[in-house]
């Protein structure tokens, strides 16, 4: 049984208590937004009996961050894979999605999953375009057994493109990037090639069948999503998402777990109406965004202009918030690529936990912002999103050891530190100078 089959029963299973004390919400309240749809908790069959500690992405929760890892044709190795993998949870990844394209693709996905305490993630077709000679031989059970195959070995959710269908093609065809997902322009290639209907959205319910069996979620992929600015939301973008919804219904009637993708690039203006537009569309499935980026002029900075959308698309209702980091159309990152892509949506989802008011979101900016007021660094820095960070950069400045736990920084010396200088205010207030200023004033 998966976990909407039970909590549509009125069931609250282990891990939806789980999840529940994660979140400091109540299990019945767990239950019932699973039982409607708005929340998934991705967690396998297979790979609950190993690390995975459960963890729920759904409007009622925090906003949650997904962290791509995964290795190429050109480069990394399974101890590269585990090495980011590391770096993505420690900083504070929800959720990683293996997107490895080149060699060895099985063993490294199973030394992920068996480490991983975090949902896994994966794009079932970047398999099978390895394992074929020539893509366009596909066929319907080739993708089937892929889908079994990865789900047997305990992937929790998986990005199917099966919204991309053959009337969609030509509404991309005047865009200035064309179909920038790698599964959907693959799917778009294989139905010009043959004359034929996506075969994940022809054999939808067969796929079903098998995430049933391994309680396996949908990510139900955004195959015709922006790649600039001037192609988003547009006829092909929002032709794909009526799909979506369409495919959202059916997999519900099959007790599948769904989330939805989104876009890609956006400007800020536009986010607010995406947001809406797939809540509407999708009946509140949750929405798993990429950035969006709000400006194309940054290569070696989008994990700045992606955090931003980001940012305002978790304000706005968006469920989860997939990672990109410096390298993000230049190259494969590297560990410290993920980690600064981790640090900036750890930031962008904070943001709009505070943003919606979510309980207990601004408990740890009030509690460093009362440690940075009585220069109590320790604490200041424990409580920050990356803490080695933020004490390597205090220190470097302060070269006397003296100084490393003095009231002050280097930025304002002890002179001109206005925290100093409100002390000091508060020592006059508390003597009666307030009371004579104020008099003073009323004369």
């Amino acid at each position: 049984m998966t976990q909407i089959e039970a909590a549509r029963r009125g069931e609250v299973t282990p891990q939806m208590e789980f999840v529940a004390l994660r979140e400091n919400l109540s299990a019945e309240l767990i239950r019932d937004e699973v039982a409607a749809g708005r929340m998934v908790i991705p967690a396998n069959k297979v790979h609950i009996q190993k690390s995975l500690e459960p963890m729920a992405i759904g409007i009622a929760s925090r906003c949650k961050i997904n962290a791509n890892i995964g290795n190429s044709a050109v480069t990394s190795d399974i101890a590269g894979e585990l090495e980011k993998l590391h770096t993505a949870v420690h900083f504070g990844a929800d959720t990683v999605m293996d997107l490895s394209t080149g060699g060895n693709i099985d063993s490294i996905r199973q030394a992920i999953i068996d480490a991983s305490p975090v949902p896994i993630g994966t794009v079932p077709i970047y398999q099978v375009v390895q394992n074929l000679k020539d893509f366009l031989d596909l066929t319907p059970q080739h993708m089937l057994d892929m889908v079994e195959h990865q789900a047997k070995q305990g992937v929790d959710y998986m990005t199917l493109h099966a919204g991309v269908l053959r009337e969609h093609l030509s509404k991309t065809m005047g865009r200035i990037t064309g179909i920038v997902s790698r599964g959907g322009s693959l799917m778009a290639q294989w139905m010009m090639t043959h004359q034929k209907q996506n075969p994940l959205y022809t054999h939808f319910e067969d796929l079903c069948d098998i995430m049933y069996q391994y309680d396996v979620t949908w990510s139900l992929g955004d195959g015709l999503r922006p790649g600039c600015l001037a192609d988003a939301s547009d006829e092909a973008q929002f032709a794909e998402l009526d799909t979506l919804g369409e495919l959202t219904v059916r997999a519900w009637k099959k007790n599948n777990q769904v989330m939805i993708e989104g876009p890609g690039h956006v400007p800020m203006d536009q986010i607010p109406m995406n947001i809406e537009r797939q809540i509407e569309v999708c009946k509140g499935a949750p929405f798993y965004v990429l950035g969006p980026l709000v400006t194309d002029i940054a290569p070696g900075y989008d994990h700045i202009t992606s955090a931003i959308g980001a940012a305002i698309a978790g304000q706005h209702g968006a469920a989860m918030l997939c990672y990109v980091t410096p390298k993000e159309h230049l190259g494969l990152p590297d560990a410290e690529d993920v980690r600064q892509g981790v640090i900036a949506y750890k930031i962008a989802a904070h943001a709009a936990d505070v943003a919606r008011q979510r309980v207990g979101s601004r408990d740890r900016d009030d509690a460093l912002s009362k440690a940075r007021y009585e220069f109590d660094w320790n604490e200041q820095f424990r409580l920050s999103l990356d803490p080695e960070r933020a004490r390597s950069m205090h220190d470097e400045t302060l070269p006397q050891e003296t100084f490393k736990s003095a009231k002050f920084c280097s930025m304002c010396g002890p002179k001109f530190c206005s925290m100093r200088i409100n002390e000091d205010m508060r020592k006059l207030a508390a003597t009666g100078s307030m009371v004579e200023l104020e008099t003073v004033g009323a004369k």
